[in-house]
């Protein structure tokens, strides 16, 4: 073990412009904000927790996760964090020396980022379902010198870590449909939980507290993750529309399924319809809340996906992967350009025999997000039993397992 440490080492001198230059570029985008969090970017070498014969540059890369296991088909079971995201769920659990932490979802790398974070005097337990991510975790932890420091545990964190206590933060480093009841158990007295929560197929990594009865959003951010495995797991339904070509649209349904999807079958051979909002956004410029109020605000939301040959492949660059199902058609969130080309417009364009109807349902709650002012929402998680008449007027309202989500969504001026 003497053997390999010191090769880790030297690699990590060899991979130290790297590092720093990966944590320059996330303090100049503001994804790094305290000094121990930018002190613990600089100190962890993710080289060393990388999947073997990935670059430095890969490594390294502030915008780029690095997948560590995949299942039969392919699909991502387990990986390691793009650095902007878990930087910034670092900074949204407000972590300082001495704090325990549990993190949900294991890799050893942002374990070994929090266990810079919170010291020799704090705790740091890291839990996974999986035996071979959670293997693979502690052994690299040893390895790079932080196998003292992280309590490894495979467990469905589902149910709770028994005879652990309770934590200053928990951060889950999986996407999460709802929120586990075992997690506000072990959560002490204003504590945070940060969780990237699954709303209508829209993520958001949100900084919990509670608030008397429930949780209370102190920020969010936009980000996307491995679905958790195990009693968290929630599947999506995917409904596949084949064109005359074989090719397919797919839609994504991560919560209520509109009744009869089979009213869609041939649709793309149907009719198409687009209605535009005269609402518009400057180039470069974020409009990610849209996508969260249609999500809370428009029945039939769903995800979309064309696969390449299809008709909405070759328009690429015109339309954004969420859409609207109303009986025998459905509309997807369309842009064309505006602002004499400096940015765009936003409008729905559709598929059926009345493409129109769900068209103008995605454009109503655009022009709705734009008389109230494009705002940040408020998120509240309500756990199961809570009071009917203290949910916030006005807000969306996601049904989950456990519990509700609320959006709410300031009235402008």
């Amino acid at each position: 073990m003497t053997q390999q440490v010191s090769m880790f080492k030297d690699s990590d001198r060899a991979a130290a412009k790297f590092r720093d230059a990966m944590t320059e570029k996330l303090l100049a985008d503001r994804m790094i904000t305290s000094p121990v969090v930018e002190a613990a970017f600089r100190a962890v070498p993710r080289h060393a927790f990388a999947p073997a014969g990935v670059s430095l540059g890969a490594v390294y890369n502030a915008d780029e996760s690095l997948v560590t296991k995949t299942d039969q088909h392919g699909v991502a079971l387990s990986s390691i964090s793009a650095p902007f995201i878990q930087a910034r769920m670092i900074e949204q659990a407000g972590l300082r020396a001495g704090l325990s932490v549990l993190e949900v979802g294991s890799g050893g790398y942002n374990a070994a980022l929090l266990a810079e974070v919170v010291g020799g005097e704090g705790r740091v337990v890291s839990v996974d379902i999986d035996e071979e991510v959670t293997d693979r975790a502690r052994a690299v932890l040893e390895a790079t010198g932080y196998g003292d420091r992280v309590t490894v545990v495979r467990a469905d964190a589902q149910q709770g870590l028994s005879g652990y206590g309770r934590f200053a933060a928990i951060i889950v480093t999986v996407g999460a449909w709802d929120i586990s009841p075992a997690w506000l158990e072990q959560l002490a007295p204003n504590g945070v939980l940060v969780v990237p929560l699954r709303m209508g197929g829209v993520t958001r990594s949100i900084a919990f507290r509670c608030d008397r009865d429930h949780l209370v959003s102190q920020s969010a951010e936009v980000c996307g993750f491995v679905p958790m495995q195990g009693g968290g797991q929630h599947k999506e339904r995917v409904f596949e529309l084949p064109d005359a070509d074989g090719h397919h649209v797919r839609l994504r349904f991560d919560d209520a399924v509109p009744d009869d999807l089979g009213q869609l079958d041939g649709v793309l051979a149907a009719g198409r319809a687009e209605v535009w909002s005269g609402v518009t956004i400057p180039h470069r410029t974020s409009f990610a809340d849209l996508h969260l109020w249609c999500a809370g605000f428009l029945p039939g939301f769903c995800q979309v996906a064309a696969d390449d040959g299809t008709e909405l492949a070759a328009e690429r660059g015109q339309w954004f992967p969420y859409g609207v199902v109303r009986g025998d058609s459905f509309a997807y969130l369309a842009v064309r350009p505006a602002l004499e080309g400096a940015g765009v417009e936003f409008g729905a364009r559709a598929y059926g025999r009345h493409g129109e109807l769900p068209a103008t349902a995605m454009v109503e709650q655009i022009q709705a997000w734009d008389r109230h002012g494009r705002p940040a929402p408020t998120i509240g998680y309500w756990p199961a039993g809570s009071d009917d008449a203290a949910l916030p007027e006005g807000a969306a309202v996601l049904t989950k397992t456990h519990g509700r989500v609320t959006i709410s969504w300031p009235t402008a001026g």
